[in-house]
């Protein structure tokens, strides 16, 4: 019989968009905000000042994620051996979830070489001025980079979790154990 798994559902999806917003709010409010500074010296200090504050909720925001998606990985375990579909989301999903865990652990890096730059000119968050410190620059111009794939990757497992939902309807389970016995048996 379903039991309801409402708190690591919640969990598992806030964690998901706040990471997912935060990290698409970043790349444009944050980093866009830093190239409106006046003062090319000061606009790495105030990317950098920008992503340490959110850090904290992000960090909260990704271990939700990660205990939601654990709590709902066992409720789920027994749908996902006997309905096709679902280990392939699944597996998906946690390869993509790595990345972005790995992605996001990348960017904190490289934003410390960045706010290295405070007080050299940068031209914004992302992208270095002549005088900008050569690692620094070369933290930058992989953040241009960075600073997209963390809104896609987290983008991609908010959109297999809303999949994960669909496979929970009544004719789905039905008709994806059915797929699963009729390869068992083949």
């Amino acid at each position: 019989m379903p039991t309801k798994n409402t708190v690591i559902r919640a969990l598992h999806d806030v964690g998901a968009a706040a990471w997912f917003g935060g990290s698409l709010m970043g790349a444009i409010g944050v980093n866009g905000a830093a190239s409106a500074v006046h003062d090319p010296r000061d606009r790495a200090r105030v990317a950098a000042a920008g992503w340490a504050k959110w850090s904290p909720a992000n960090a909260v925001a990704i271990g939700a994620h990660v205990i939601g998606g654990a709590g709902i990985l066992i409720a789920n375990r027994e749908r996902a051996k006997h309905q096709q579909g679902v280990t392939a989301n699944t597996t998906v999903k946690v390869v993509v979830t790595g990345a972005a865990l790995a992605a996001t652990a990348y960017s904190g890096i490289l934003g410390a070489k960045t706010a290295q730059a405070s007080g050299h000119p940068v031209d914004s968050a992302t992208e270095p001025a002549s005088g900008t410190p050569p690692e620094a620059a070369s933290a930058q111009k992989q953040l241009q980079y960075l600073q997209w794939a963390l809104p896609v990757l987290t983008g991609v497992i908010v959109v297999l979790g809303a999949q994960q939902g669909e496979q929970q309807r009544p004719a789905q389970i039905l008709s994806g154990v059915a797929s699963k016995i009729v390869a068992r048996a083949s």
